[in-house]
């Protein structure tokens, strides 16, 4: 599915919500200053894999 960004991606699906707020608070914040780059749940994925592997939070 590709949303129009992060919050609606968020807001239309319930599995990609519910791994959202699996996410430490830090990697949340970190995403939503980049809510218009992540438009599917496989971006979420890597931007979050990014900023927790790289120390980014």
């Amino acid at each position: 599915m590709k949303a129009e960004n992060l919050q609606d991606l968020i807001r239309r699906s319930s599995s990609t919500r519910k791994y959202f707020m699996s996410l430490p608070v830090p990697a949340q914040l970190e995403l939503h200053r980049y809510n218009e780059h992540v438009k599917t749940a496989d971006q979420l994925h890597r931007y979050a894999d990014y900023f927790q592997t790289t120390g980014r939070l």
